[in-house]
């Protein structure tokens, strides 16, 4: 009878651990985090669980976020490493530039091992996504895609500083700067332009960076408070901000660029 149970208890055991591997996929989990991932080094795997966890209390901060839905239990964010870029973007369909993406609403990220950039850029921005939009409503059509993407580029730590500006001032230089009426045309999954798209990503994060150096971060989470309360974009701008409309914030943003 002994034998009886102690086989019942070891395949139970092994049952528990080939659903939580799968076929192709192993699990690894954190306080926040559930990762999952093929062949990836467990090297890696184990600085993606240390920065994804330091990410994850960091970007609601700088942000001035409060956070009503903690990422916890059935609730973690489930981030998808492919074994590498060819196994990406056949699995998702992601364009050609892209080293990252996130699916919001399941709070789900996915990239591949070592992606350029993973850890200062990719991981941060597409938390980023995430966080803001989990703040002001993942279906909220007031939200524009240049305001989303500033958000979350603004998370990335090796984008921020003079190459971003700089990146800006050459494009008022070759006359190829987008104002926010162009911003807010460009779709970037249709775009296969890699200048266009690190412009684009450049100038959202530079607009953001404005707002929140210009006018404090009080002012931004009033702003992003207001778009969650399901104000249009120009009313919850002129009940954060001294700009009555786009045009306004266009303006005033271009002028702050030509310091």
């Amino acid at each position: 009878m002994k034998n009886l149970s102690l086989f019942f208890v070891i395949f139970s055991l092994c049952l528990t651990v080939t659903f939580a591997q799968g076929p192709d996929w192993q699990i690894s989990k954190s306080t926040h985090f559930v990762i999952h991932y093929k062949n990836a080094p467990e090297t890696f795997i184990k600085e993606l669980t240390d920065k994804a966890e330091e990410y994850y209390n960091k970007i609601a901060e700088d942000l001035g976020f409060m956070r009503y839905n903690f990422w916890l239990w059935d609730n973690r964010a489930k981030i998808y490493i492919y074994d590498d870029e060819k196994d990406y973007r056949i699995s998702t369909g992601e364009p050609g530039w892209s080293a990252g993406s996130s699916e919001m609403a399941s709070k789900t990220i996915q990239t591949f091992p070592y992606a350029t950039g993973f850890f200062e850029t990719t991981l941060p921005h597409e938390m980023g996504h995430i966080i803001f939009r989990e703040f002001v409503g993942f279906d909220n059509p007031a939200v524009p895609n240049w305001l989303d993407e500033g958000v979350a580029s603004c998370q990335q730590r090796s984008k921020q500083g003079p190459g971003e500006r700089l990146v800006i001032k050459e494009a008022i230089s070759k006359n190829k700067f987008m104002n926010l009426e162009d911003l807010s045309r460009m779709d970037l999954r249709l775009s296969q332009d890699a200048e266009s798209v690190s412009l684009y990503y450049a100038e959202a994060s530079s607009i953001v960076d404005y707002l929140i150096k210009e006018f404090g971060r009080d002012s931004f989470v009033l702003f992003c408070q207001n778009l969650r309360d399901k104000k249009n974009l120009e009313r919850a701008l002129a009940s954060s901000y001294p700009f009555s409309n786009l045009k306004n914030l266009d303006e005033a943003w271009q002028k702050y660029l030509n310091k």
